[in-house]
């Protein structure tokens, strides 16, 4: 095999690039419109419960985008290791470079970065995605990158999560995914019915569902949680090994989760306890509706008392009209 300016023919001469996901970037810009107009017409809302209707609508939409959007995240379990590796098969050309693995619900990603950037004549700066959700094939993901000459730290990496390594982890994060994305999309609903209830003043409905929507958050988690646990093959480079931890898509699903399960628990028990206290927070003034109701009935007053006074004994009017006759 011969050399062509140093590198092997077969590799390409542009780094491979990871394109740009903007899913996340839709779903941010969604709730940060929802949220931009819920300011603007802040000032006609009345000053007794502004503070709370403000508080009300940024905790719910806080809440809703982050459910809906570590869906799409690629940062569930993440991992970085400094190593000196060789950068291409059939060479004994080391390069120092951060690997790193980032595990999702829906496939991972490998990114390799030179330290520099510009080693051995190149610009060393890659992330790779293989995918493993519906509709997708990891393995041949896996074949187009070794057709295509990816650098060997990140073939290595992927490679470890193949249907055929004997790593045998593949269906277990795969099967996780899927169960744990399921999982997700039900709490999304019961937030949604949530919100509907808490708009339609169903106040103890809507803390049930509040409270089932951080049920489902947190059995999510606990799922991810029992794969990431399983054995796995060491990922070694030489000395070092890349090891993965939580990443922040999982922490954030944490937080939100007992989130909502405490605000749950607390309109429960704010029912219970001080219902009044409760409408107080949501804008329900027991006092206003009362005023309406009385003021509603106070046209009702004189028409019946007209009446009343134009109505007769049946005596009187048989009498007055026998006299008549």
């Amino acid at each position: 095999m011969t050399l062509w300016n140093g590198s092997y023919p077969f590799y390409p001469g542009p780094n491979a690039c990871f394109p740009f996901d903007t899913t996340r970037t839709v779903i941010v810009t969604i709730f940060l419109s929802m949220l931009a107009t819920f300011i603007i017409i802040l000032p006609g809302i009345p000053s007794r419960g502004r503070l709370f209707w403000f508080l009300r609508s940024v905790l719910g939409l806080f809440m809703g985008a982050v459910i809906l959007n570590v869906q799409f995240t690629g940062d569930w379990e993440t991992g970085w290791v400094q190593a000196n590796t060789s950068y291409k098969s059939f060479s004994h050309v080391q390069v120092n470079a951060d690997i790193g693995l980032h595990i999702g619900l829906a496939g991972l990603n490998v990114t390799l970065r030179g330290n520099p950037v510009e080693q051995i004549n190149e610009t060393i700066n890659y992330n790779e995605h293989f995918p493993w959700n519906f509709g997708a094939d990891y393995d041949r993901s896996y074949s187009e990158g070794l057709q295509k000459g990816l650098p060997s730290p990140i073939l290595y990496v992927a490679e470890k999560f193949s249907t055929q390594s004997p790593c045998a982890v593949h269906r277990q994060y795969r099967i996780a995914g899927r169960y744990v994305s399921l999982t997700l999309w039900l709490a999304f609903c019961t937030w949604l019915i949530s919100i509907l209830l808490f708009s339609m003043s169903i106040l103890l409905y809507g803390g049930q569902m509040l409270l089932l929507t951080a049920t489902l958050i947190l059995f999510s988690l606990l799922l991810f949680s029992t794969v990431r646990n399983t054995l796995r093959c060491p990922i070694q480079f030489g000395p070092v090994s890349l090891r993965t931890d939580y990443g922040e898509s999982f922490w954030l699903a944490l937080a939100t989760g007992l989130l909502c399960l405490l605000l749950g628990l607390g309109i429960i028990i704010l029912n219970s306890l001080q219902p009044e206290k409760l409408k107080l927070i949501f804008s329900l003034d027991k006092s206003s509706k009362e005023e309406l109701w009385d003021k509603s009935c106070l046209p009702a007053e004189p028409s019946c008392s007209a009446q009343d006074g134009l109505m007769v004994p049946l005596g009187e009017l048989c009498h007055g009209t026998a006299t008549q006759l």
